[in-house]
């Protein structure tokens, strides 16, 4: 377990994030913010996701190849401020969220879809992505102020980006496939995926209309309540210990099931008995008067994420929750005290790599 005298150092606040900053890209609009974004990506920060690298530019190879290119093009990128600390930190912090924290959903598929029993939907994706998301901000916290918060800053922006491209791809999906903020994930299906056939009478991709931005902004509160709510319960646990950080891994992770009973299979009761539910994100989005709201038709109503508690003839799967939130909980205190031993200089201007995360069991 890490020690509270090193876990207190991590316990500071950190803003709430803007969903479409602009301090990092050139565009407001997330579905252009990709191009701007990676074209002001550093060297080492180019590490290619996607198979081969595409051919360097001419502009590329005179800057690599030329002393004196390279000075003037430094000289003006400093100039037009790409230099500073707080776009330095940007661009670290894309590599740190696509490579780091975001890709660790698919890497680790088997342990969260199976073991856990987590269906392949977005709610999952995000859940597993904040979680690690969260990881990486309790180190960033222990940077030094001048650098702390621009990379907290800078990590949150760059998820909330992303998890606005991608409920617009999953509300409504582009008739032809277009750039994502980051990639593609497979750990999640599309259920609003255009079918194969979806073309015109001349052959081509049926034009879809934009995602509404009400529901967008409707969702996009939601998932801030959620990350809000994770990172308050991992930073409680992470200083009171291993039985509230068990609590905290069971409601945030596992949907909390079980947690108004378990139901038993009786051969003598109609196969239509009603399994429980948990309530999740009370009417969708801020709960101004929690009194005004009914809970027993909320605890009912599906919440699209697709988790719910297991009907009487899956009870045996309780069992397994035990060792599964001990798994999680001794992943956590394990990667923590990991991000804790790499270095301030390799976040900052070194091999960031060193961040990287590890598996679950």
């Amino acid at each position: 377990m890490v020690a509270h005298s090193i876990s207190l150092r991590h316990l500071r606040a950190y803003k709430l994030p803007h969903f479409a900053s602009s301090r990092y890209i050139g565009s407001t609009t997330t579905r252009n913010a990709p191009k701007t974004t990676r074209s002001a990506t550093l060297p080492e920060l180019s590490t290619s996701t996607a198979g081969s690298d595409p051919p360097k530019s001419w502009l590329t190879r005179k800057v690599e190849t030329s002393p004196t290119a390279r000075r003037i093009f430094f000289n003006l990128t400093n100039l037009l401020g790409y230099g500073s600390e707080k776009q330095v930190a940007g661009r670290r912090a894309l590599a740190f969220y696509e490579q780091v924290c975001a890709v660790m959903p698919d890497q680790e598929s088997d342990f969260w879809q199976n073991e856990c029993s987590l269906p392949p939907t977005f709610q999952s994706w995000f859940t597993i992505t904040n979680l690690h998301v969260w990881m990486l901000t309790v180190r960033l916290r222990a940077l030094p102020p001048e650098h702390g918060k621009a990379y907290q800053q800078a990590l949150v922006d760059h998820f909330f980006i992303d998890i606005e491209d991608r409920i617009r791809t999953v509300l409504q999906p582009p008739a032809e496939p277009t750039k994502p903020y980051t990639f593609e994930s497979s750990f999640y299906t599309n259920p609003n995926a255009p079918p194969p056939d979806a073309m015109t009478p001349d052959g081509k991709p049926k034009p879809l209309s934009r995602a509404p931005d009400r529901i967008v902004t409707r969702q996009m509160k939601i998932f801030k309540e959620q990350w809000t709510g994770l990172s308050l319960s991992f930073d409680l646990g992470l200083v009171k210990g291993d039985m509230e950080m068990a609590g905290a891994v069971w409601r945030n992770l596992l949907g909390a099931r079980g947690a108004q009973g378990i139901i038993y299979h009786d051969p003598a009761s109609p196969s239509s008995t009603p399994t429980f539910r948990r309530a999740v994100n009370l009417v969708g989005g801020e709960v101004v008067n929690v009194a005004k709201v009914d809970l027993e038709k909320e605890e009912v109503t599906d919440d699209g994420s697709g988790v719910h508690d297991f009907a009487a003839s899956e009870a045996d799967k309780y069992l397994a929750y035990p060792e599964v939130i001990l798994d999680v909980v001794g992943y956590v205190r394990r990667e923590l005290d990991r991000l804790g031993k790499v270095g301030d200089v390799d976040i900052i201007s070194g091999e960031w790599t060193r961040l990287k995360f590890g598996r679950v069991k």
